[in-house]
């Protein structure tokens, strides 16, 4: 096996060489022979609009370009969706006649600010010189690198299409309407108010094992409502992974390395055929140099308070004597050995604060005179030296900085020359637990000094403890053998047999790339959604993290929702229909004090519920039992609701009626706003149900 490891050190190019093949010769076959449907040149059709392949792959080019961070599966998704929205849209738009002339065009354009502030573009008065624009886009034409204006074409279409596009959601935002009726119900919803006295029995009070739930009968649920219950093409995988972690053995070959950083050595060159001497730490001068030379971790000159340090290691670190060295020890994956350079007295500081601000100092909110600020800050001066313990509750009530306020007061690690030069001083020139008083410009400073740090200087040379050959090779092995008995063995038993953790990824569609918990992972995404991939079956992957064992545990096909799946949603509904069933059995009585008799349960109290969230303290959102509660006559008791968590018998005590408004323009304004906003998406929507659209993307 050691034999594979040196092949992944020693053949990294001929590999990528020979994968720039396999993709270059795929790419040229999928054009040729139509990898992409019928039309080899399309990546997709909407409603009968093809969408060009090559230059898809352009646009998608240009958002790699112009976006670094963004996967080519994230670009190739993004630029879809960008050409199913114009082809969608510009139906319409054409149906509806709307354009826009090349002055508009300009218009547009001169709302970037790349032109709009470009001084090539502006004329001494500092405004946008139209003659000026002109003359760079006629340039442009002009240049013999016909690319240039190829590129600003396509700026100007886009610029085209989003002012046409903006126009036809304005139109439809234009006829959205909200009544004064309508106005009116959203402020009764959200201020006429209810009492009322509730029993209830939750759900939860039945086990899920006295109520059975069958396939059919969650079919039959959705068959209802088959809209509600649409499916896209989805899968679902379960993993394992076989990290490759450093062994016990590993890290006990960087400990000794790191030996040799701690005591130095001698070993033998053969190439001078004499012994080379390597120095201890503790005599290296250089620090910098030496940590920067032989370290994973680069120097650091920042000094250190001693709660900065590892924990498990801060009394050996902090107290070292300056050119005492320290280690190996193990930190955060690293083996380390640490120099101390240099140690610093009083290097921060923790201090509490009580801030009195008046009108007119900066960021103040407060209307007192400077003079009744500085009487209030004598008060509590006199407090705080009266009663130095009682100093976080004077800062939480009277403090008038929000930073620290609610904190005690508290600024911990603050730094010399962080605060304002009065604070500083104070701060640095006085010993915990002195209190006094300073004026700034913010204010008046009653402080009171906590704490002094002093700080450290180390040099540490870390090296990461990587597995070794041994080691992956090893971890290999467990995962060729897994996957072998994972093929006829329970998945998550065996599992346990080796100390893994069974994770899902579910409902990932043919575009996605992440996997849950790994990461990017395209591979294993087209694995779950080839033909060939059946429920059960179990593939091994190489991830940059070690070995991932999947297996495919659910495929969801365009059209309803798997059974599997809905019975996380539809399930739970149909099991609560049933033990609302058993529920009704048990409460039995007229009034709400023999149900809880009945139940072992109380008679509870909700005060002040409105309409709008129908929340029931403590309980949740009951639509249904608020919603009876105000229309039930005051004192009379209701007959059972099957409620979102649970049957509920209630009896209504007061209904409280919203004061009298003089009109409702603020709710007709906010409703309005908020269909406005909702108009643009739920339009776009809709016309994507009803398109005919063939997707190709999953081919690539």
């Amino acid at each position: 096996m050691a034999v594979l490891g040196k092949i992944r050190q020693k053949t990294g190019l001929l590999i990528f060489l020979i994968a720039l093949a396999l993709i270059l010769f795929l790419v040229q076959d999928a054009f040729q022979n139509g990898f992409f449907g019928s039309n080899a040149n399309n990546i997709g059709t909407v409603n009968g609009t093809d969408i060009d392949a090559q230059e898809f792959m352009r646009k998608v080019a240009q958002v790699e370009k112009q976006n670094q961070n963004t996967t080519n599966t994230q670009a190739i998704n993004n630029v879809w969706e960008q050409e199913v929205r114009n082809i969608l849209l510009g139906e319409e738009i054409e149906k509806l006649g709307l354009g826009i002339a090349d002055e508009q065009v300009i218009n547009e354009i001169k709302k970037n600010p790349y032109f709009s502030q470009n001084p090539q573009f502006l004329n001494a008065a500092g405004q946008f010189d139209e003659n000026k624009f002109k003359e760079f886009v006629k340039s442009i034409k002009n240049d013999p690198n016909q690319d240039r204006w190829l590129e600003w074409k396509n700026f100007e279409n886009e610029v085209v299409t989003s002012s046409v596009q903006n126009m036809y959601y304005n139109m439809l935002k234009g006829g959205v309407y909200t009544t004064k009726a309508e106005g009116q119900f959203k402020y009764v919803a959200e201020n006429r108010k209810v009492d009322f006295d509730y029993v209830t029995v939750p759900y939860t009070t039945i086990n899920d094992d006295e109520v059975k739930v069958s396939d059919d009968e969650i079919i039959a649920f959705m068959k209802k409502t088959p809209k509600k219950f649409k499916s896209e093409n989805t899968r679902s995988i379960e993993y394992v992974l076989f990290d490759n972690k450093p062994s016990d053995a590993d890290e006990k070959d960087m400990e000794k390395a790191m030996n040799d950083v701690m005591f130095g050595k001698v070993e033998f060159n053969s190439k001078t055929n004499t012994n080379d001497t390597i120095a201890p730490f503790k005599d290296i001068t250089n620090v910098a140099e030496y940590v920067n030379k032989n370290s994973d971790i680069k120097f650091d000159s920042t000094y250190v308070t001693k709660k900065d340090l590892p924990l498990e290691f801060q009394e050996q670190l902090f107290n070292l004597s300056t050119g005492e060295v320290f280690g190996p020890y193990a930190n955060n994956g690293y083996q380390n050995v640490s120099k101390m350079v240099a140690r610093k007295s009083n290097a921060s500081a923790k201090a509490s604060h009580i801030l009195v601000s008046y009108a007119g100092a900066p960021q103040a909110s407060v209307t007192r005179t400077k003079e009744e600020a500085q009487t209030l800050a004598n008060e509590l001066l006199a407090k705080a030296k009266a009663n130095p313990n009682d100093f976080g509750k004077l800062a939480l009530e009277n403090s008038d900085d929000p930073g620290s306020k609610n904190n005690n007061g508290e600024y911990d690690n603050i730094a010399p020359g962080q605060m304002v030069p009065q604070f500083n001083d104070f701060v640095f020139n006085n010993a915990p637990g002195t209190i006094g008083l300073v004026e700034t410009d913010y204010g008046f400073h009653v402080i009171k000094v906590m704490q002094k740090y002093d700080a450290v200087l180390l040099a540490t040379v870390a090296k990461r403890v990587e597995p070794s050959e041994a080691t992956i090779d090893a971890n290999y092995s467990k995962a060729v053998k897994f996957e072998a008995d994972a093929a006829d063995k329970d998945f998550a038993e065996l599992a346990k047999t080796v100390n893994a953790n069974v994770v899902p990824s579910t409902n990932f569609k043919v575009t996605d790339e992440y996997i849950a918990g790994l990461g990017a992972q395209r591979a294993i995404v087209l694995w779950a959604f080839n033909d060939d991939t059946e429920v059960g079956d179990v593939k091994r992957f190489e991830v940059p993290q070690g070995y991932v064992i999947a297996k495919m545990t659910t495929k969801n096909d365009t059209g309803l929702l798997s059974v599997d799946i809905a019975r996380q949603s539809v399930g739970v509904t149909l099991m609560n229909e049933k033990k609302a069933v058993k529920i009704h059995e048990k409460m039995k009585g007229n009034s709400l004090e023999e149900v809880a008799k009945a139940t072992g349960g109380s008679v509870i109290t909700a005060t002040d519920v409105i309409l709008a969230n129908s929340a029931i303290p403590n309980v949740g959102q009951e639509p249904k039992v608020v919603g009876t509660a105000f229309n039930l006559a005051s004192g009379k008791v209701s007959s059972l609701i099957d409620g979102n968590t649970g049957v509920f018998m209630i009896k209504t005590k007061t209904v409280k009626n919203e004061a009298a408004a003089p009109n409702y323009n603020s709710q007709v304004a906010q409703e309005n706003m908020q269909q406005q906003n909702s108009a643009q998406m739920r339009a776009y929507q809709a016309l994507k149900e009803k398109a005919s659209i063939e997707d190709n993307r999953g081919k690539m």
